[in-house]
C-alpha cells in the first residue's frame, strides 16, 4: 500500500453522501438532520489523509446518493475510481464499506438515544 501524507483539503477527494431519511425507520425523516451530523464526526477521520467527507440528507431524490469532487470539479465514476487507486483503494470496496459504516452508525446513533425513537 503507498505511503500516503496528508493532502490540502483541495486536492483530497471530497465524497458527498446523501442519507435518504427512510433508511433510518419510520421516525428518520425527524432525525435525519442529527443523524448527519452524527455520521459526518464518526467518519470524518477515515481516509482523512485524502478524503474530505461531506453527510447530508437526501431530500432530493433527483440527486445522485454519493458525488465525487477534487480541485473543485466534479468528478465522473471512473475519475474517482482512478483517483482512489493512486491511494491503493478500489472505488466498489470504498464505496460498500461506507455504506456498512453508515448502517452500523444508524444502529448506534439511535442506541446513543433510545428517547428518539419514541
Amino acid at each position: 500500500m503507498p505511503v500516503v501524507t496528508q493532502l490540502p483539503d483541495d486536492k483530497k477527494l471530497h465524497v458527498l453522501f446523501r442519507v435518504e431519511p427512510g433508511c433510518m425507520g419510520p421516525a428518520g425523516i425527524d432525525h435525519i438532520q442529527d443523524y448527519c451530523k452524527y455520521a459526518q464526526q464518526r467518519v470524518q477521520s477515515l481516509h482523512a489523509e485524502f478524503v474530505k467527507w461531506e453527510i447530508v440528507a437526501r431530500m432530493n431524490k433527483k440527486l445522485p446518493e454519493m458525488q465525487f469532487r477534487a480541485l473543485n470539479k466534479n468528478l465522473t465514476h471512473d475519475q474517482a475510481e482512478k483517483y482512489l487507486a493512486v491511494f491503493g483503494q478500489n472505488l466498489e470496496e470504498f464505496e460498500e464499506h461506507l455504506h456498512d459504516m453508515l448502517a452500523l452508525l444508524v444502529d448506534e446513533f439511535w442506541e446513543k438515544d433510545v428517547k428518539r425513537g419514541l
